[in-house]
């Protein structure tokens, strides 16, 4: 009786065991993954702060516009009746903020220069953004023809002597014009001049007419909002950086391959690329360097039509010269401006070459091989492949490099109008 009786008792107590063994395994996975979840949250959240600064650029900006030093068409709506506001963050730096906006029930995406943000340095004082290096230009008293002058002298160091840079001068002063009144007032001749610092607002209105560019919608002080486009990448779909970092990079380029258009639209957004191309080489004022190629730089909207979304890296050919000779080197490694901008280091002086090996021809075609050799379609495959290639091999110091960046790009163009011309993408 006595065994019967402690017999049951000791057959459970595996069971039991076993139950606690499952109880401790799932509250120590749980405890993990709030762990975990905590720890990612707590991350975006403190890069989101850090990148994400649109209450200051908004303050300092409609501080200056209420106090007169700036004007522009943005400036009223952005600080007076707040039609102008913020909405999601794109912003991947903290000194070039950026979000999608809506002015106006228009959508946008407006850009912001932090260069000389607030910070806080624990054990100092708040240093102030410097007031004599923002909006400091032109000053009181200056006429237009000293401005125009000025604006001249700008861009001749940018630019190089160019014949016609007269003609953008003036082009520039009706930009300037935002109220259309036939004047420039100071506080849009100091926006002007701030937004003239820039390489992207300078390449939009060289460009306004332009199909690849987006328009500008507006501006105040060095604010601007410019047209918005709907995909803002040629690949795949955007994720949190958290979530990049878990992700092979051979993994990511496979999914990123499976959320593109169909081969006919993707040859029609290639020879948008090409056209740009075009555009900014050897233009009107001079040609303009494609200093970061990335897939993230570039769009496209519904029609699937390019949209350049980010031109912050395409710098006149004459400014880069000056900012890379003579700077020191040790290898071709440190002769690099962007990410694709590359010149050599020349080992006798230890000094940084003027010349660019690879002409935006040879970059953009980098960018389109995987692109459009996925699902190109067979009877075209080696034909594209090839002419792929031999624009890859393109270099800058080649003899007669003019006639034969024209022949590619003019036979990839040919190339892939032919085989999309009679369908609906055309």
């Amino acid at each position: 009786d006595v065994v019967s009786l402690c017999w049951p008792r000791w057959s459970r107590t595996p069971d039991l065991a076993r139950f606690s063994y499952v109880r401790m395994k799932y509250l120590f996975f749980s405890w993990l993954a709030v762990f975990v979840g905590s720890w990612i949250i707590y991350v975006q959240y403190s890069t989101y702060t850090e990148l994400c600064r649109g209450k200051d650029c908004k303050k300092i900006i409609c501080d200056k516009y209420k106090t007169g030093v700036i004007d522009g068409p943005a400036c009223n709506s952005l600080c007076v009746t707040e039609t102008l506001y913020f909405g999601k963050c794109l912003s991947t730096k903290p000194n070039n903020q950026m979000y999608l906006g809506i002015w106006d029930n228009l959508p946008g995406v407006v850009k912001c220069q932090m260069e000389q943000a607030l910070h806080l340095d624990f054990g100092t004082e708040l240093e102030p953004r410097k007031e004599i290096v923002l909006f400091d230009k032109p000053t009181r008293g200056t006429t237009v023809q000293k401005f125009k002058e000025m604006v001249y002298s700008l861009f001749k160091a940018k630019l190089g002597d160019q014949g016609n840079l007269s003609e953008l001068v003036n082009l520039i002063l009706t930009v300037a014009d935002g109220d259309k009144d036939g004047q420039v007032s100071l506080g849009e001749a100091k926006s002007a001049w701030a937004l003239l610092q820039l390489n992207e607002f300078l390449l939009m209105v060289i460009l306004q007419d332009k199909e690849h560019t987006p328009k500008l919608m507006g501006f105040c002080g060095d604010l601007y909002v410019m047209e918005s486009v709907e995909y803002t990448s040629l690949y795949g779909v955007s994720l949190p950086w958290v979530i990049e970092l878990f992700i092979p990079s051979g993994f990511r380029r496979s999914m990123d391959q499976l959320f593109t258009p169909s081969w006919p639209r993707k040859a029609k957004i290639a020879i948008g690329l090409l056209e740009f191309v075009e555009d900014v080489f050897h233009g009107p004022y001079g040609n303009f360097l494609m200093c970061d190629t990335s897939a993230k730089n570039l769009g496209y909207n519904d029609k699937y039509d390019l949209k350049m979304v980010d031109m912050r890296k395409i710098v006149p050919e004459t400014n880069l010269k000056e900012l890379i000779k003579d700077r020191h080197c040790e290898s071709d490694l440190d002769c690099v401006y962007g990410t694709d901008c590359r010149t050599s280091c020349d080992q006798s002086t230890m000094k940084c070459t003027s010349e660019v090996i690879q002409p935006n021809l040879a970059k953009a075609c980098q960018l389109l091989k995987d692109y459009l050799l996925r699902g190109a379609p067979s009877e075209i495959r080696e034909e594209l492949e090839k002419q792929l290639y031999s624009c890859i091999a393109l270099k800058v110091t080649a003899n007669q490099m003019e006639m034969e960046h024209s022949l590619i790009l003019n036979n990839l163009k040919t190339l892939l109008w032919k085989k999309i011309s009679y369908t609906n993408d055309s």
